[in-house]
């Protein structure tokens, strides 16, 4: 990959955006706790597709990577990595004012509901499944300037796989802190499904306006483009960003990676409620605070092969994910976190390899894989509604594992250059 120029300082930038990854995953974990409040308060007349329905919040974030991750990469060849940035946290906004309007929907028209196969689901819970996948593509089109910009710009004593990796750290940090500031800090410590609807409205509108400040502040930071990696005003690439198998390969590895990392993120207090245990959130909250220490780990980890560490977490994953299955013990399962922890940065960094100008829409084409993220967890809420609970469900976790381990040792080869 064609580095940055080593004379421009980009360390300001660098903790910008490491900060904004700590927004992202932040926000993303939040979004996934407001699983329980919502079908409480709107999924009661939806029968026996609880579960399915609940994890449509999930799905319409992560349904944002696919539709949303090009726009990023035609932002920043028009316009920068800066401005791509702040039309990202406007989008943001916006989407935080969808799930106020949300929660005011549900206040104010409480019988307000849309009638599916003699089952009524409220329209305000369709409002909130609108501002998640709006929120989702924000955090799309800050990951495809996030992941190249961290990748190639040029901080002292650094690799691109450590820079990644503290990127991730930052990222962990959010997601690690998040189930427990929504529950312990922004309700007090209740119970997510004692939340009522109406607790929602004035932690949104807080929310909107911190982003809106972060975007002011952005405004005035100096912030250099990398013009190497993406391609000029106008300028025609010679081929398609297709044809390089490592990145398809990886866009691939990237749908399973997330895919796995999201279902046990997001359906682990699903699996502890019924399994009645008395904390579903600490579960969540070690799975990602694995995540933490894992990419903390990483980030030091300049002379290990980013191959060599896919192959050693994607193997000791799988033998958790079966422990966890077999013994029926979901704290088996939070402890994949750490190993799920540094496989982002490692496939990233084997998929972007030697692709040089083609780097930007790379990224933007490498979003279609966290679709996983979206599709797994909905087919492991059906899996777990049709099979009657969730253990067997897990299963299909290995199986991400198994292609994450063939991408490793195979399919991450670089067997076509950029010229």
């Amino acid at each position: 990959m064609i580095q940055s120029d080593s004379k421009t300082s980009y360390t300001v930038p660098f903790i910008a955006l490491v900060f904004l990854f700590f927004i992202v995953g932040f926000l993303t974990t939040a979004n996934v706790q407001f699983q329980g409040p919502l079908k409480a308060a709107f999924l009661d007349d939806m029968g026996g597709l609880k579960n399915t329905f609940a994890t449509l919040i999930t799905f319409s974030w992560f349904l944002a990577y696919p539709v949303c991750g090009g726009v990023g990469s035609l932002w920043i060849n028009r316009c920068g990595y800066k401005w791509t940035l702040i039309r990202s946290l406007i989008v943001m906004i916006f989407g935080l004012g969808l799930f106020f309007l949300s929660s005011l929907v549900a206040v104010r028209f409480p019988s307000m509901s849309i009638s599916l196969g003699g089952n009524q689901l409220h329209c305000g819970f369709v409002i909130f499944l609108l501002g998640s996948f709006t929120v989702g593509a924000s955090a799309t089109i800050m990951q495809v300037v996030i992941n190249p910009y961290l990748t190639a710009c040029h901080v002292n004593r650094t690799q691109p796989v450590q820079r990644l990796a503290i990127g991730g750290s930052a990222n962990s940090t959010g997601t690690t802190i998040a189930p427990y500031f929504v529950t312990g800090i922004v309700f007090g410590g209740l119970s997510m499904e004692d939340i009522q609807i109406s607790q929602l409205m004035l932690p949104f509108a807080v929310l909107a306006l911190m982003i809106a400040v972060i975007a002011g502040c952005l405004f005035k930071l100096s912030m250099p483009d990398i013009e190497a990696t993406k391609a000029g005003v106008g300028e025609k690439l010679e081929r398609s960003v297709w044809s390089f198998s490592h990145l398809a390969l990886g866009v691939v590895a990237i749908f399973f990676y997330v895919g796995v990392e999201v279902c046990i993120g997001a359906n682990i207090n699903l699996y502890a409620i019924e399994l009645k245990y008395a904390n579903p959130a600490l579960l969540a909250t070690i799975y990602w605070g694995g995540m933490l220490v894992g990419r903390l780990v990483g980030s030091s980890l300049s002379r290990v092969a980013p191959r060599v560490q896919l192959v050693v977490t994607t193997v000791f994953a799988s033998v958790l994910v079966l422990m966890a299955v077999v013994l029926n013990n979901p704290w088996l399962l939070a402890l994949v976190g750490l190993f799920h922890s540094i496989m982002w940065g490692a496939i990233f960094t084997l998929s972007v390899s030697r692709l040089g100008r083609y780097t930007s829409i790379a990224s933007g084409v490498f979003m279609i894989g966290v679709f996983g993220g979206a599709l797994l967890p909905l087919l492991q809420g059906v899996i777990a509604d049709f099979s009657g609970g969730w253990r067997w469900s897990w299963l299909m976790i290995v199986f991400g594992e198994a292609f994450m381990l063939y991408y490793a040792l195979i399919g991450s080869r670089v067997r076509q250059y950029a010229e």
